[in-house]
């Protein structure tokens, strides 16, 4: 356990709390220089091109170093000279369509050359002799300090940040040598921190790889490694068990494939339809609750979903994923950038198929298919010439139920390791908070050799 200062007072400002007795505190303004840019993303001939640090670089990187992507754009000379990117720098984002995404900071780390900063961030330049950046940086992302921020912006359709309120923000004020060491203390810490977080998402990854590798298997070859095999006659699909048989989807189902509704989602009434559409499906297989859309019943009753009925989506990004409507409490309708499959269960198990689709083989079929398209576009038309192994339904029993068993058994293994990782990042912040506003003392820190062995 860290230990604590000797002495401490009360700040007197809400966002900060107690702090250490010898520390000061300070104005923003008082110790640094806020400016907001006006430097678009915009190009004129009658400009000179630079480089440009936008709201999307601070957004997702807590560190602004010299080689990431900037973009290209052009500026004056004098907002060139005015808003350069310069070592020590700290930059804020001042508006977003969220309250929650105002005063997201990221720390200038290095030199960088011809970079200079963009719209819809307030750039903060601290006068190092009293405050340096790398502290300033980490006070930001202590929730219970930034969140005065968040109070303090105002819109309805997009949130914005005056000057004012950065300028006037209170810094809770330690000498700069203590502000160097817990900077320091904050950039080991949370990069070991980070070290592990990664370690643990890995394993997840591998997690999914594995169960992938395994389905792709057994609903290609089955569970038994002995039985005779055949070729397919099908080169992404390779030997299938002699005793299987390969169908194109058409002849696996009870009706015609069929498109959803071209309807546009306005409605979230409860009591009405939920309308399914592709950016409902989550990854884990489930509709997403907080995407709920419905539709009118004398609308959506020409495209109602029925249990085991499985949804392909035909175009865009999310173009041949699955989603299977099973379980759902409620009535449900389709939207017409979907397939509709129903499966006909005396030729194959609605879970069989939908296994099947998140299968090596099923993404080697869709491959094969934009290999020969000018888009990438799934049309029923295409979907019913998808060919599937399809063994005897005794078989198709057990490669469920061993899928199923597969399935609970990542999901468990998965769950166990994202709550670690919550734990770590609840513990990250923690950290942040407890060193910046003086709930630690770490002057006497030593860095400890950088953890790089496997997890527990």
């Amino acid at each position: 356990m860290m230990k604590r200062y000797d002495s401490y007072k009360d700040s007197g400002v809400e966002w900060i709390g107690e702090v250490p007795e010898h520390w000061g505190q300070q104005k923003l303004k008082y110790v640094a220089r806020v400016q907001p840019s006006n430097v678009d993303k915009k190009s004129y001939d009658n400009e000179q091109p630079t480089l440009l640090c936008n709201y999307v670089d601070v957004y997702k990187n807590e560190f602004i170093v010299a080689d990431m992507n900037f973009m290209e754009a052009t500026a004056t000379p004098d907002e060139i000279k005015k808003f350069r990117v310069d070592e020590g720098d700290v930059l804020v984002t001042k508006d977003s369509e969220s309250a929650d995404d105002i005063a997201v900071p990221a720390y200038v780390k290095e030199s960088l050359e011809g970079v200079t900063c963009g719209y819809h961030l307030t750039q903060i330049k601290p006068d190092k002799k009293n405050l340096l950046g790398g502290y300033l940086f980490r006070l930001l992302q202590t929730p219970r300090y930034n969140n005065q921020f968040k109070v303090f912006a105002n819109g309805v359709t997009r949130y914005g940040l005056s000057i004012y309120y950065f300028e006037n923000a209170v810094i809770p004020l330690p000498s700069v040598d203590e502000q160097k060491v817990i900077a320091n203390f904050l950039d080991d810490k949370t990069f070991q921190i980070d070290i592990l977080i990664q370690k643990k998402q890995q394993m997840i990854a591998l997690l999914e790889e594995e169960k992938t590798a395994v389905i792709n298997e057994v609903v290609t070859k089955g569970l038994n490694p002995d039985v005779p095999m055949k070729e397919s006659g099908i080169e992404w699909l390779g030997v299938v068990p002699a005793h299987w048989e390969v169908k194109k989807l058409k002849y696996l189902v009870k009706d015609r494939l069929m498109y959803g509704a071209n309807e546009s989602a306005e409605l979230e009434d409860r009591s009405l339809p939920r309308y399914i559409r592709i950016t409902d499906f989550g990854n884990n297989g489930r509709l997403r609750e907080e995407t709920f859309k419905s539709l009118p019943q004398e609308v959506a009753e020409n495209y109602l979903l029925s249990e085991s009925d499985i949804l392909f989506a035909r175009s865009g990004a999310t173009v041949g994923k699955t989603f299977q409507f099973k379980g759902f409490e409620g009535i449900a309708c389709f939207a017409g950038y979907l397939i509709k499959a129903k499966p006909d269960t005396d030729k194959i198990l609605s879970d069989l198929l939908y296994f099947y689709t998140k299968s090596a083989a099923y993404e080697a079929w869709k491959d094969s298919i934009f290999i020969q398209a000018t888009i990438q576009n799934i049309g029923a038309d295409k979907y019913n010439q998808l060919m599937v192994p399809v063994p005897p339904m005794t078989e198709q029993d057990e490669i469920v139920s061993f899928i199923t068993k597969l399935n609970n058994n990542t999901e468990r293994l998965n769950t166990r390791i994202q709550q670690e990782i919550d734990l770590l990042q609840e513990y990250r912040t923690a950290l942040i908070s407890e060193a910046v506003t003086g709930k630690i003392d770490v002057r006497d820190y030593q860095p400890e050799p950088i953890i790089s062995t496997a997890l527990a």
